[in-house]
């Protein structure tokens, strides 16, 4: 590994000439394999396991892993195909067998009702739900799923989705690509699964070893193991973990929640998941916990599949692992209700009525039905999991609870908007009572959170970045959290904001690293390039990747021959990744940009509009394409885009922007000034809108609204360079110096290292 780590710095060095990043030894050897000398494997299926493992396979059996997915037959669906009906909206679907094959009768492609054959059970506890086969090998998962626990049909996607999104020209309508089990749930159901789309035709042909997750699905391919485990004991090599590429003891702790991220986390994937690379970066690219997925303070609001929330928490920094609560092949927790957490922490201060203030089982009190529906009385709320992770219902009735494992903070509640488990439960109470009572029981002092940092930055306050700087240089935060301020500090451009980014491209965590070359920003082009390709011998893929996709608007002539190889080779990584996800709309849409960087203009093109294709709603294709037209000459076609974007997407103010700039060209004044007339209103806008509005404002003669749109949007962005100079510039040329005076010295401020805001300063000192 010391060698591996040689030769990627020695490219990067070679590459570079003026950067010099040190990568700590602890990057390479946070690994999860079982040695450099892993014989070859291949995967043989989880029947091969059982003869060794009986312990295991009996753990296994029956656990949600091992229904995760099955054929559909008279033993694996359980729900009520017995001629039954359910209606929904005024249309009845009908579930019945007939020759021993499934059959559902229902709203399907386009609205029409048809009959269709379920061939695979998804799913088993608290719901299952079905697959039907469609053509080109896709298969698509039916809204209508059965719940296991009351034992009844239920309309999932109605309880998830709103009304309009049930539409058939939706792309979340169940016949849709949102629906596909292809694409969006195969990955995690089924063991060495290769989705295997076909870009050109637009078709599938998916493929797995073990239908449900079986054992290779986390310890990886077995053939090698069989044939060490064959072997007579004393003739067995040591060194390669037994064969096996994964290794599950003698790990950290890091690395055994990284060995099941590839399923329990809210990712993109960079391609299949063959267990041969280490970091899980190497697979996927994590969400980090922003909105809207998240809540501004972390907790989790869509699903999450507890990664992005465990590696919040202070159990995570801490070094406990999934391992330490589940059982890694029942997935049953260890213990139930409170001992599972009195393993670590002291029952005899944190399970009293003295720490919880609630009443236990059995014990006398009165109960109360919340908004949910949910009878609560003596019982509930004594458990550690009600306080520190509340639940939320996902897929209609499936009860998860925040991995985040935090302190409720009604305080933040009030101030940031942000749920609280006091009130999660007694919803009929404000947060204000909830902060009342949490006062008067441990007190008025709380610790600071980094939410309220990330709130401010999220809505641009100005000075948040010192706080951000503050989260980026502590090793006391989680580093998705460093990560996650590191995205936010992109907004705060400047010399410590550049410099504190840049010591996280040698950070050990990948997803820190990722993260700085994504947000990075300079205005030296030169040194950002040269920062850039340092990057392109990442021994992660998602870093290296993501460096040559911001690389990829140089020209060659700007690559050494050193340098353009590794380019050429991490571009193509990027290439490959996007490929993969190409039946998503964000694939093709990432597609159609490393087209167009590319400047193939006809490819570009083509996957903007299969993004669109694919989900119409889908506005940032439509935006790309829109503004590809309008390079191109062809301002009909992107008016056309523009004007879908005001029609069909008015929370997106840059839709109104854009159209306004082509009208504004077209010398359409009046209309133009209409449409940032009605973007101004609308919330969180580009300041770009304020800029404009006021420039057409100057055009039209229009001077004291020109000079109040200008200083509205500096109050919404103090430091907007082109707000501060449009003002500037609107008083020089008056020659009301005084006037201009705070605007200059405002630019001095905000960028001190601007040659050319300091060589304005000098001219107009001497002026």
């Amino acid at each position: 590994m010391i060698t591996n780590h040689r030769s990627w710095k020695m490219a990067g060095l070679v590459a570079t000439v003026v950067i010099v990043l040190s990568f700590p030894l602890s990057l390479l050897l946070n690994h999860n394999q079982g040695g450099s000398e892993q014989p070859a494997a291949s995967f043989t299926g989880g029947k091969a396991c059982i003869e060794c493992h009986q312990k295991e396979y009996r753990l296994w059996k029956g656990s949600d892993h091992d229904n995760a997915m099955s054929i559909a037959s008279d033993t694996s669906v359980l729900g009520d195909f017995n001629n039954t009906s359910f209606t929904f909206n005024g249309k009845t679907s009908k579930f019945y067998k007939r020759n021993g094959k499934f059959y559902v009768f229902t709203e399907a492609t386009g609205g029409r009702m048809m009959e269709l054959q379920v061939s695979h059970t998804f799913g088993i506890r608290p719901l299952q739900q079905y697959l039907v086969p469609f053509g080109n090998g896709r298969y698509q998962c039916l809204p209508i799923a059965w719940n296991t626990v009351e034992k009844k049909w239920f309309q999932m996607a109605a309880m998830v989705y709103k009304p309009e999104d049930l539409e058939p020209v939706n792309w979340l309508y169940w016949t849709n690509q949102a629906q596909n089990w292809n694409s969006m749930c195969a990955e995690c159901h089924s063991t060495n699964l290769q989705k295997n789309f076909d870009i050109t035709t637009k078709s599938y042909h998916t493929t797995f070893n073990d239908i449900n997750v079986n054992c290779e699905a986390c310890h990886g391919p077995g053939s090698a193991h069989i044939e060490w485990a064959r072997l007579p004991e004393l003739a067995r090599p040591v060194g390669i973990n037994a064969g096996l590429l994964v290794k599950t003891s003698s790990i950290t702790s890091r690395q055994y929640v990284e060995s099941c991220a590839p399923c329990h986390a809210r990712r993109s994937s960079t391609g299949p998941y063959d267990h041969n690379h280490p970091e899980f970066l190497n697979y996927a690219i994590p969400q980090l916990p922003v909105r809207p997925a998240y809540n501004i303070d972390g907790q989790f609001k869509d699903e999450d599949y507890e990664y992005g929330s465990f590696t919040q928490s202070k159990m995570y920094m801490k070094d406990v692992r999934c391992g330490d609560c589940h059982d890694p092949h029942s997935l049953k927790r260890k213990f139930e209700g409170n001992a599972l957490c009195t393993q670590c922490h002291r029952a005899d201060e944190y399970d009293t009525y003295n720490h919880h203030l609630h009443k236990s089982k059995g014990e006398a009190g009165t109960s109360f039905i919340n908004k949910a529906g949910q009878k609560l009385g003596p019982g509930d709320g004594n458990l550690c999991r009600d306080c520190h992770m509340p639940g939320r219902f996902y897929m209609g009735v499936d009860r998860r609870y925040d991995h985040s494992m935090r302190i409720p903070r009604p305080d933040l509640s009030l101030q940031l908007g942000t749920p609280n488990a006091c009130t999660n439960c007694h919803d009929d109470k404000s947060d204000q009572w909830a902060l009342q009572n949490v006062n008067k029981w441990y007190g008025e002092r709380k610790k600071a959170h980094y939410a309220t940092i990330l709130a401010a930055a999220a809505s641009g306050t100005p000075g948040a970045d010192s706080g951000l700087l503050r989260i980026i240089n502590s090793n006391l935060y989680p580093e998705i959290i460093r990560a996650t301020a590191i995205g936010y500090l992109s907004g705060y451009p400047g010399v410590k904001a550049q410099e504190v980014v840049r010591r996280a491209l040698g950070d050990p965590d990948p997803l820190l690293r990722h993260t700085a070359v994504e947000d990075f920003a300079s205005s030296d082009s030169a040194g950002l390039m040269r920062i850039l390709v340092s990057m392109l011998g990442d021994p992660v893929k998602s870093v290296r990747m993501e460096a040559a996709n911001r690389l990829s608007t140089y020209p060659e002539t700007a690559f050494n021959q050193i340098q353009y190889p590794l380019f050429l080779k991490a571009l193509d990584e990027y290439k490959q990744a996007q490929e993969y996800v190409a039946d998503f709309p964000t694939g093709r849409y990432n597609l159609g940009n490393f087209y167009s960087k590319r400047k193939d203009y006809a490819k570009a093109e083509e996957n903007y509009r299969e993004a669109i294709s694919i989900d119409n709603l889908f506005y940032p294709a439509k935006v790309n394409l829109a503004i590809l037209y309008y390079k191109q000459g062809k301002s009909e076609l992107a008016e056309q885009l523009f004007r879908d974007l005001v029609l069909n997407h008015s929370a997106f103010t840059d839709g109104y922007y854009y159209l306004a700039l082509l009208y504004g060209e077209q010398k359409k004044y009046p209309e133009a000034i209409a449409l940032l007339e009605t973007a101004v209103t609308k919330p969180g806008i580009n300041p770009r809108i304020w800029y404009n509005l006021g420039l057409l404002y100057q055009m039209t003669g229009q001077d004291e609204k020109c000079i109040t749109t200008l200083a509205k949007g500096l109050q919404a962005d103090p430091c907007n360079y082109d707000l501060l100079y449009a003002l500037f510039a609107y008083y020089m040329n008056r020659n009301e110096r005084d006037k201009a005076a705070p605007y200059i010295n405002k630019m001095r401020s905000c960028f001190p290292a601007e040659k050319v805001v300091q060589e304005m300063y000098a001219r107009f000192l001497h002026k």
